[in-house]
């Protein structure tokens, strides 16, 4: 537990955290779990085997056991009025830069495609993949820095 601050949190044995995770009151941690790098967890359980290795937030949360939660994940638990919570059940992999929005349930053995936002449950087995399909527009670059340099001439000019 290298430089990290856990504030009325429990850790289970072989568990390791850190550095630099921020474990807030009501944080959970079971046996065998790693909770890595710059790694935020508020109210929330983290069951055996599982891992949270960096850079994610996990509040008001249920992880199950030998979940793989990928860096950049986040638990998005409050609407501005309430919080809720998300429910990953064991086995599941929640990949990279992944938005779980509560409340939501992630099943059994689910698997969560990076960069998806996921707004419904997710079953049992089943992949999830929320993120709109690439779309290159061609040279359009140069019109975005074209505009943006002319509205710099004018606010210059005035």
């Amino acid at each position: 537990m290298k430089y990290s601050v856990l504030c009325q949190a429990e850790v289970g044995s072989s568990t390791t955290v850190g550095p630099f995770a921020y474990l807030r009151p009501g944080s959970k941690l079971g046996e065998h779990v790693k909770v890595g790098d710059f790694v935020e967890v508020k109210n929330a359980t983290i069951d055996d085997g599982s891992k949270v290795s960096h850079l994610s937030y996990i509040g008001d949360a249920k992880i199950g056991k030998n979940v793989n939660v990928g860096c950049g994940a986040i638990t998005v638990n409050y609407d501005g009025y309430n919080k809720f919570v998300t429910e990953v059940e064991d086995d599941a992999f929640i990949g990279s830069n992944v938005n779980l929005i509560a409340p939501v349930k992630v099943g059994k053995g689910a698997f969560v495609v990076a960069g998806s936002t996921i707004t419904k449950s997710v079953a049992e087995n089943d992949m999830a993949i929320a993120r709109p399909r690439q779309e290159n527009k061609s040279g359009y670059a140069e019109r975005i820095r074209a505009r943006a340099k002319a509205k710099k001439n004018n606010q210059t000019q005035s």
